[in-house]
């Protein structure tokens, strides 16, 4: 019986949705090396996941150490909500020369791009409540994907490296600075996801070199 529901509500979503969660219908048991990761980043108008909206998304694919950014991910949303305190944070005007699409449709690009991928972010819960916020404007269901917080990921390294004491919060200059990780387009969408991606590669060489590189570390 819960079958049956399920696949006659799975017939009323669109199917740009259906072809999403069906990346979804085995289970993926690759090695970390193997695994296609996405480390990606937004910019939204103020941290209020219901009031607030998503300006624009960047995400970087990679598999392995090699990160693919000629397939990289950038996009720019049209504004329904304009925050001007937060302009200076990211520089996205309400009206500039960008091309900018509609929420829907950068929804149907970043759900194409990611599949089942790994998702990465740093202080990922903020990034995960935006996006299920935009799918839940449209009617869909939230994120499948596994997700990794490099925040969280470099605090417990340490912990597991160093037996330093946890900490409880880290910023993303604050992981550059440690893993000397260049700041390049800090505070656009497209800038922080490579520059979570390389911040999340350097920590996995580090647990990789102690012989602490397990999924149960990564996802924890």
């Amino acid at each position: 019986m819960f079958f049956k529901w399920l696949n006659k509500k799975k017939t009323r979503y669109p199917e740009f949705w259906i072809a999403y969660l069906d990346h979804f219908k085995t289970i993926d048991k690759k090695s970390i090396n193997e695994t296609r990761f996405v480390a990606f980043d937004t910019e939204t108008t103020g941290f209020d996941t219901h009031k607030d909206r998503v300006l624009s998304i960047g995400a970087v694919a990679f598999t392995g150490k090699a990160i693919a950014v000629n397939h990289s991910l950038e996009l720019y949303l049209n504004q329904d909500v304009f925050n001007p305190e937060t302009v200076e944070i990211h520089e996205l005007l309400k009206s500039n020369n960008l091309n900018k699409i509609e929420e829907l449709e950068a929804i149907k690009i970043f759900l194409d791009y990611i599949k089942n991928a790994t998702l990465i972010a740093h202080h990922a819960g903020f990034d995960r409540n935006m996006i299920n916020a935009m799918l839940s404007r449209h009617g869909l269901g939230k994120l499948k994907n596994k997700f990794i917080d490099t925040g969280i990921l470099y605090n417990r390294s340490k912990h597991i490296i160093y037996r330093d004491n946890l900490q409880t919060h880290y910023t993303l200059d604050d992981l550059c600075k440690e893993l000397n990780v260049p700041k390049v387009d800090r505070h656009t969408a497209s800038g922080d996801a490579l520059i979570t991606a390389v911040v999340f590669l350097k920590i996995l060489s580090r647990l990789d070199k102690r012989k602490n590189l397990k999924w149960g570390y990564l996802l924890r």
